[in-house]
């Protein structure tokens, strides 16, 4: 198996920095805001929220989002974390512990509206927001609004309520007439 390396980039998040995987280390996204969440479900996030600037880790497929407090700056921990999470995935460490059980995008009792815009999130949006360290999943449709969950770097992003109106909120109503309005959780 060749060396897995791990590289940083910044995101439209100040707060945040998305550090990528040479390989993959999660098959499923998950998200933590909490150390005792972390404790319960990930290793590598608990390990990450044992220090006092953590304040939030999203793990997706390739890459983990850290978000840290505002007292900190990235030019001290970007390097030291991006060593950390390296020498987490080459010890062969769990990333996220076995038997989690996340949240299905499907659900055979969806309307065909809901079933909709489930398909527009997980086949255009959700990979875009991605690229920048973040996610956004489904939360509910009720009377034309579309209720989501801003996870990683979209979480807080000061660029995130942008998105969710110009380019969310825009590209569902393009497609989905009953769709009035999006709304963060």
């Amino acid at each position: 198996m060749s060396e897995i390396t791990v590289f940083y980039e910044s995101t439209p998040n100040p707060q945040t920095m998305k550090f990528i995987t040479t390989s993959t280390i999660a098959g499923d996204s998950v998200n933590f805001t909490t150390s005792a969440e972390a404790q319960a479900r990930s290793p590598l996030a608990a390990k990450i929220f044992g220090f006092p600037w953590a304040a939030g880790v999203f793990i997706g497929p390739n890459f983990v989002t850290v978000t840290k407090q505002e007292w900190v700056d990235w030019e001290v921990l970007a390097e030291p974390l991006s060593g950390l999470i390296q020498e987490h995935l080459q010890a062969k460490q769990p990333v996220l512990l076995e038997g989690i059980v996340t949240e299905s995008d499907d659900n055979e009792n969806d309307s065909p509206i809901v079933k909709e815009i489930k398909k527009i999130l997980r086949e255009e949006i959700r990979p875009a927001v991605a690229m920048d360290g973040g996610d956004i999943t489904f939360g509910k449709f009720e009377e034309g609004r579309v209720y989501l969950h801003m996870q990683g770097s979209c979480s807080g992003c000061p660029s995130s309520a942008f998105t969710l109106k110009e380019g969310i909120e825009t590209r569902l109503k393009e497609a989905i007439p009953e769709v009035q309005e999006v709304v963060a959780l």
